[in-house]
């Protein structure tokens, strides 16, 4: 005998809606009333948010479309670093933390905008010196530390396309992505340190390019005693390249259609691809994102647990956040080293206020138990978000109990590497979901097609 089932599917229908003073003080205010606005004029929507920043020369056309291909901010000229940096120390925000660096031994390090810029200024001299040029792909290959950054804005000040590769990946795949590019230079470091670990990145790097002709050098970041030895002529150190070079750098003149880095989706559907961004859309979608998807203010200290080796280290650990002139904090700590209150910690030491981080953590956290947050202050923190899969309800709901306290907005973000800035969440003031991300964003038109 045949069992048979009634089957049915309950929609969620519960609703969380932040206090109102969250919509009356955010950068959006009313999320319909933008999206309207929005809808009515497109492309005088994104020139207004385009206008916060700064271009060497103003674009004739904010979007010129031909199927299937769209260019943004036509013959507009610009360098994003000028934006990211050069804006900022020209402004109040001269001697304000732009990062903010937590080493897993304990190790801390702060960068002002202006030491920031002149750290990226010298070693974007010093890739020069090298002989790096515009255009020139620079392969990107380190663990979660300040370095990494000023290596990836210091491509950016001289128009060099950078291509980040996680380091956890091994020598294949970064051999693969070296190739695929035809990297020149590879920045790297000696160790990454994981949970009390010292991991070999350059052994990795020495196997990745014995078959990549076209690097000419490997830059080493020396993290460990004792120093690592460097082979003559190829490999050179980190810092004492950045000796002897100038102080200033101005930034490369980049068109809006430049290409601006490469960076390769995980390859769950096949061969890893490699993503072109370009200049100036991508700056202009960060940096709006950043500001009214997140909603930084001056005061805010952001933490993304992304790595810098995926698109949302790229697009907000750095260029949006920098963008908007926020105080980054980032840290080699994982979330169960050295115990499982280790991220709670930071965010009640460093007083973070908005924190973004993946399902899989948040799952994560939820095993390791309550008890954890709950013995930290976390009352710094007035949003937090979600990003790389969907948030399924008993994660919303854990989040925004335990780490939320039943007040903070959750934005559950949907993107892809493709994308390059967020697509569709629940704005900041907006009522929330468990299960669903939300609606497009102003800016964002949206549509589901078979």
């Amino acid at each position: 005998m045949k069992e048979s089932f009634d089957v049915k599917l309950v929609e969620n229908e519960k609703y969380y809606t932040p206090d109102a003073t969250y919509k009356q003080n955010s950068w959006l205010g009313d999320y319909q009333k933008a999206y309207n606005e929005f809808l009515a004029d497109p492309d005088a929507f994104w020139s207004k948010i385009a206008h916060d920043l700064e271009w060497i020369r103003p674009w004739d056309a904010v979007l010129d479309w031909k199927y299937p291909y769209a260019k943004w901010f036509t013959n507009a000229k610009l360098n994003i670093t000028a934006n990211c940096l050069d804006r900022q120390v020209k402004n109040h925000r001269r001697n304000k933390a732009a990062l903010i660096w937590r080493g897993e031994q304990g190790a801390e390090k702060i960068y002002t905008y202006q030491q920031l810029l002149s750290q990226v200024m010298r070693f974007a001299n010093a890739l020069k010196k090298i002989g790096v040029t515009k255009g020139d792909c620079v392969c990107i290959y380190m663990p979660l530390v300040p370095e990494q950054i000023i290596a990836m804005l210091a491509c950016a000040r001289i128009g060099a396309v950078h291509s980040v590769v996680f380091g956890g990946f091994g020598a294949a795949a970064l051999n693969m992505r070296i190739q695929d590019a035809g990297a020149k230079v590879v920045i790297t470091a000696d160790v990454s340190l994981r949970r009390g670990k010292a991991i070999q990145l350059k052994s990795i790097v020495d196997e990745a390019i014995d078959t990549a002709p076209t690097v000419e050098h490997v830059i080493v970041l020396r993290r460990k005693e004792p120093l690592v030895e460097l082979q003559p002529d190829l490999e050179l150190d980190f810092y004492e390249i950045m000796e002897d070079v100038p102080a200033e750098c101005p930034a490369e003149e980049m068109d809006a259609e430049d290409p601006f880095f490469i960076l390769y989706t995980s390859g769950s559907t096949g061969k890893p691809k490699g993503i072109v961004h370009t200049c100036a859309g991508y700056m202009v979608g960060t940096h709006y994102t950043s500001k009214y998807v997140f909603d930084i203010k001056d005061e805010d200290v952001f933490w993304c647990t992304a790595d810098p080796g995926w698109i949302t280290g790229h697009s907000y650990i750095v260029y949006g956040p920098l963008a908007t002139g926020a105080t980054v904090f980032l840290s080699e700590l994982t979330p169960d080293y050295p115990d499982a209150g280790s991220f709670w910690k930071l965010v009640e030491e460093q007083k973070i206020t908005i924190f973004y981080t993946a399902p899989t953590a948040i799952r994560m956290f939820m095993k390791m138990g309550e008890s954890w947050p709950n013995k930290y202050d976390l009352s710094s923190l007035r949003l937090i978000g979600s990003v790389g899969e969907p948030l399924n309800p008993e994660a919303f709901e854990w989040y925004y109990h335990t780490i939320g306290k039943d007040r903070c907005p959750i934005v559950d973000t949907w993107w892809q590497t493709e994308t390059g800035m967020q697509m569709i969440t629940t704005m900041i003031g907006e009522p929330m979901r468990p299960g669903f991300a939300g609606k497009p964003i102003p800016g964002v038109e949206a549509d589901v097609v078979d």
